[in-house]
C-alpha cells in the first residue's frame, strides 16, 4: 500500500483530490494543512510515498508573506527529504502567475526551481503544473475564482460585478486537474517540456461565463436545459449547481389542473424535445387528437390505462393497455389520432414526451375522436 501526502488538504484541489485518494484500497492518505501544527509535517513527510504538494499562499494579509508561505514551505518539505536521503515523487501546484514579474508570482517560479533542483539532486520524480483559473464544486466564492463567485452569487440573486466581460480566461476544471493528478501519480504525467499540464482547458470570455450561469438560474422559470453537449457548459452547469443554497434546492412547477386531474411541464429543449407529466383521475379520458408532424413517447409509471390509436380515414381503432406495474414506452405516430384512459381505480401518472415543444402559432394538434 502506498502513503500518499497531501498538503493544502484543506483547499478546493485538496479536498477533491482527498476524497478520490480515500477510495482507493491501493493508498493510505496522509494530509497536512497550513492550520495544521508545523511540527506534524515531519513526520508525514517521511511517511510519504509521493506528495501532492498543493499548500501555498495567494491573498495573505501582507506581501511579504507570499515567499515564506509558497518558496519557504516548499523548501521546508524539500530540506526534510533531502537530509533523509529521501527521492519522493512530488507534484507541486504551481500557477500560471509564475512567468510573471509579481510578487506572488516571484514565489511560485522560486518553489518551482527548488523543486526542480530536488529532482535533479536527488534523482526524484517531480511534476510541476502552473494552473490556469481552476472552477468546480467547493472552491471559495469571492475569493479569487470568478466562476465561483459568479456561481455563488447568481444562485442567491446577488449582483456580479465584471470589469471586461470580453476579458479572456483560461479554465481548467477540477475533475479534469484530478484526473490528471493520478496519471502523474502512476508516472504517466502529460508533459509540456519540463512542466507537466492537464491536457484539458476551456478559454472562453468572463462574459460569457456570467451569461452561462445567469441562464442556469433562469432555466427553473423557462424550464429549459442547458446545452450539454458543450463540454464546457456541462461542467459549468454542474459547478452551479454545487453552489445551490441548502434551501433552495427544490423548485415548484406550474400545475394546469382541472376536474380530470393535472398537466405539468417538467423540462423542455431547443432540439431535444419537452417533457411533461399527466395525471387522470379515473373513468377520465384524455387526448383525441392527431398530428401531421409533432411525434410523442408515453409511459404510464402508476395506475391502469389504455392508449387507443386509429389512423385517419380508418375505422380499425388500436389498444395498447398500460400499467405503472409493467414499464413500456408507446410511441405515438402523426397521422394517428389517439388518447389514454384511465381505467383504473387510482389516479393515472404518464410521463409524456413531445418531440418539441408546445408552441401555440403552430400546435400541430388536431383534434378528433378515437
Amino acid at each position: 500500500m502506498k502513503s500518499i501526502l497531501v498538503t493544502g488538504s484543506g483547499g478546493f484541489v485538496g479536498q477533491n483530490l482527498c476524497v478520490v485518494l480515500g477510495r482507493r484500497d491501493d493508498t493510505r492518505l496522509l494530509t497536512f494543512d497550513l492550520a495544521d501544527d508545523p511540527g506534524c509535517l515531519e513526520d508525514r513527510v517521511l511517511q510519504a510515498d509521493f506528495i501532492f504538494h498543493l499548500a501555498g499562499v495567494n491573498r495573505p494579509v501582507k506581501t511579504e508573506d507570499f515567499e515564506p508561505g509558497n518558496a519557504g514551505l516548499t523548501g521546508t518539505i524539500l530540506e526534510l527529504l533531502r537530509k533523509a536521503g529521501r527521492a519522493t515523487p512530488l507534484l507541486l501546484s504551481s500557477s500560471t502567475q509564475a512567468a510573471l514579474e509579481n510578487p506572488y508570482g516571484l514565489s511560485k517560479r522560486a518553489a518551482e526551481n527548488l523543486v526542480f533542483a530536488y529532482g535533479r539532486d536527488c534523482g526524484a520524480e517531480v511534476f510541476v503544473y502552473r494552473f490556469p483559473n481552476l472552477f468546480g464544486k467547493w472552491c471559495r466564492p469571492n475569493y479569487n475564482s470568478a466562476v465561483a463567485t459568479f456561481c455563488h452569487n447568481i444562485a442567491r440573486g446577488l449582483p456580479i460585478h465584471l470589469n471586461d466581460p470580453a476579458s479572456p480566461i483560461r479554465l481548467v476544471y477540477i475533475d479534469d486537474l484530478l484526473s490528471e493528478a493520478l496519471r502523474a501519480l502512476e508516472g504517466r504525467p502529460t508533459r509540456s517540456g519540463e512542466f507537466c499540464e492537464v491536457p484539458i482547458s476551456h478559454k472562453v470570455t468572463i462574459g460569457q461565463i456570467a451569461d452561462l450561469v445567469s441562464s442556469f438560474r433562469e432555466s427553473r422559470e423557462n424550464l429549459s436545459f442547458p446545452d450539454l453537449s458543450d463540454p464546457f457548459t456541462l461542467k459549468l452547469y454542474s459547478t452551479y449547481l454545487s453552489y445551490l443554497p441548502e434551501g433552495d434546492f427544490g423548485y415548484p412547477l406550474k400545475m394546469h389542473c382541472d376536474p380530470r386531474g393535472s398537466f405539468t411541464e417538467f423540462q423542455r429543449t431547443p432540439d431535444r424535445g419537452q417533457i411533461s407529466i399527466n395525471i387522470s383521475k379515473p373513468g377520465i379520458t384524455r387526448g383525441n387528437h392527431w398530428h401531421h408532424t409533432k411525434t410523442e413517447k408515453f409511459l404510464v409509471v402508476s395506475g391502469q390505462g389504455v392508449i387507443r390509436f386509429r389512423r385517419l380515414g380508418t375505422l380499425k381503432v388500436i389498444e395498447y393497455p398500460v400499467c405503472g406495474d409493467r414499464l413500456e414506452v408507446i410511441d405515438i405516430p402523426p397521422g394517428y389520432t389517439h388518447n389514454i384512459s384511465n381505467i383504473g381505480d387510482t389516479e393515472l401518472v404518464t410521463v409524456m414526451w413531445a418531440n418539441e415543444p408546445y408552441d401555440p402559432s403552430r400546435p400541430d394538434t388536431w383534434f378528433e375522436e378515437v
